[in-house]
């Protein structure tokens, strides 16, 4: 179970590089964010992998850190929010939760 809070951790930190390098733009403070998330983030996975297949994780992995980032997106940066991206994301989320269900 560890493992696999390791790898939902991994997922979020996943989501804050990206966050930190859009608002590097206004700040290079968040560079220095997005490169501690960065860090954190392989860390993380590197040691949900000790248990977790490793498709199996990365694809998690990623799919947290796609998802998060469409979301704050949305929420943050006011990007689009249409029906075929939404349709879209839904399949990465039901994807994450297939691979978890599997494992």
């Amino acid at each position: 179970m560890i493992n696999w809070i390791y790898l939902l951790l991994a997922g979020v930190c996943e989501i804050g590089w990206p966050v930190g390098l859009k608002l590097a733009i206004y700040n290079k403070w968040w560079a220095v964010f997005a490169i501690v998330t960065m860090a954190a983030s392989g860390l993380l996975l590197f040691l949900a992998q000790k248990a977790i297949p490793m498709g199996t994780a990365y694809a998690v992995w990623t799919g947290i850190g796609a998802v998060g980032a469409f979301v704050v997106g949305i929420l943050w940066f006011k990007d689009p929010a249409t029906a075929m991206r939404m349709i879209s994301v839904s399949f990465i989320v039901i994807g994450i939760i297939g691979l978890k269900l599997a494992a």
